[in-house]
């Protein structure tokens, strides 16, 4: 039917709307760069109204029972011979910004942007183009904008390196505060903060590297595979200590044996000079900066699957005399009964592999063997591990 190609104020408080849920319309109100909306109504043609005039009498009433206070609608003349010459309106416009307000209900949202917007204005100017930008993301935040533009002025008064994100006071701000809003607070303080306060490297949801507060420290677990225990830890076999400070102290041991597994680590038999770290799959990648353990000697024995490749290529990206042990093609056939299947491999094409790791690793890949084969090392007999160790 001809009636529903034509417009309707349902249409016209649909197109509204959304130029309201846009913020086009708020940021122009706010910008005072206001301008009379004009929407083309799409209105029945002469032939139109010969055919169907029943309709067109009721779509015009419906047109004529709209406030005119609110919307003006623009006239123009239609028909001829058949029905007679016909006023129909071609266009609404809205003048003023007052009529969308009542129009689409919304009065009391835009006072409290204006209010928000006067507030800020006066406590952190520099955030106002970003307010008239993002005008829906404030109203989005209408209850906790105070706090939020508190949190951004407190950072920028006050150094963040010697503190914590949980150091912020701020009146009704804690830490889940903080995360909740990290990403409106990034966008806020990317305006307020100097450049060299801000890490562009970090994304929003690493706040704290973003801003360059301190961060939280790594941690690394070490056990002393001595017998009796080593000097290393003084009267303990195991510690786990700061990562930064393990890496301005280096131990007193010859050898260093990175272990994935956790259980394995715990059962690892005493081997001299020896000091193994629970390497905890990927996590390896934070002993970068132990840079003396390039003068160690350093192993690293993970799972043989795609991923215990994938790691043992970061590590040794990192210190290239890293050696694998139990990673072999004779461990996995000889364990053939304890075969168990991986997840989710992986096909990275790895350069940091001795050729031995590389065909294992590509036979993997290929499923020579089994599909997505995985040797656990847990499952490794405690016998085979003894003596790799050992020997």
């Amino acid at each position: 039917m001809a009636a529903r190609r034509w417009s309707t104020p349902s249409d016209l408080l649909t197109k509204l709307r959304r130029r309201w849920s846009s913020g086009e319309l708020l940021a122009a109100y706010a910008l005072q760069r206001w301008e009379p909306i004009v929407v083309p109504v799409r209105a029945p043609t002469g032939a139109e109204l010969a055919e169907d005039f029943g309709a067109a009498q009721d779509w015009l009433a419906a047109w004529k029972a709209i406030d005119p206070t609110l919307v003006r609608l623009e006239w123009k003349r239609v028909g001829g011979r058949l029905v007679g010459s016909n006023e129909v309106p071609h266009r609404a416009v809205i003048d003023s910004p007052d009529q969308v307000w009542k129009l689409l209900r919304v009065r009391r949202q835009v006072e409290t942007f204006a209010g928000l917007l006067d507030t800020t204005r006066r406590a952190a100017p520099v955030l106002v183009e970003w307010m008239t930008a993002e005008p829906m993301k404030v109203l989005d935040n209408e209850q906790s904008w105070v706090r939020l533009v508190e949190v951004v002025l407190w950072i920028d008064r006050h150094p963040t390196t010697e503190r914590y994100v949980r150091q912020i006071d701020v009146p009704g701000v804690d830490t889940k505060f903080i995360e909740q809003h990290r990403t409106i607070l990034a966008q806020l303080l990317d305006r307020q903060l100097t450049p060299e306060r801000i890490d562009p490297a970090q994304p929003p949801a690493r706040f704290a590297e973003r801003y360059r507060f301190r961060s939280k420290p790594t941690y690394v677990r070490l056990r002393a595979l001595d017998s009796p225990v080593s000097a290393a830890f003084g009267p303990f076999s195991e510690v786990t200590v700061r990562l930064d400070e393990l890496a301005s102290t280096p131990l007193a041991v010859a050898r260093v044996l990175v272990v994935e597994n956790e259980t394995t680590y715990l059962a690892l038999p005493p081997m001299p000079g020896t000091v193994a770290v629970f390497g905890g799959g990927y996590a390896v990648r934070a002993l970068a900066p132990l840079t003396w353990l390039h003068d160690r000697e350093l192993i690293y024995w993970g799972d043989i699957d795609t991923h215990g490749f994938v790691i043992l290529n970061r590590l040794r990206q990192v210190f290239p005399h890293t050696t694998s042990a139990l990673m072999d093609e004779e461990t996995l056939l000889r364990h053939r009964a304890h075969w168990g299947r991986e997840a989710a491999p992986v096909t990275t094409e790895l350069a940091h592999l001795t050729p031995a790791e590389s065909q294992l690793y590509r036979d993997l890949i290929a499923n020579r063997y089994a599909p997505k084969l995985r040797l656990e090392q847990e499952r490794i007999r405690f016998s085979a591990v003894e003596r790799m160790l050992t020997d």
